[in-house]
């Protein structure tokens, strides 16, 4: 399965966990450290949905903000 959306191309966006320690300067600390940052994947919300393609039925991917907007 390609995690992508067939009408939009819609797809898997990486991002990062960052794990911080120590109190806030605002709360009285001195300040927050960066320890660790670990990578992490944000997946698209994708259905599995019957498309007419070419005059035929086809199953295909496709995002559910393209669904709710019509596209479909």
């Amino acid at each position: 399965m390609a995690k992508q959306c067939a009408i939009c191309g819609k797809g898997v966006v990486v991002g990062k966990i960052i794990i911080r320690r120590g109190m806030a300067k605002k709360k009285g600390g001195v300040g927050q450290k960066t320890t660790r940052t670990t990578p992490r994947r944000f997946l698209p919300n994708l259905q599995k949905v019957k498309l007419i393609v070419n005059g035929r039925t086809r199953r295909t991917y496709v995002c559910a903000k393209c669904i709710k907007a019509g596209k479909v």
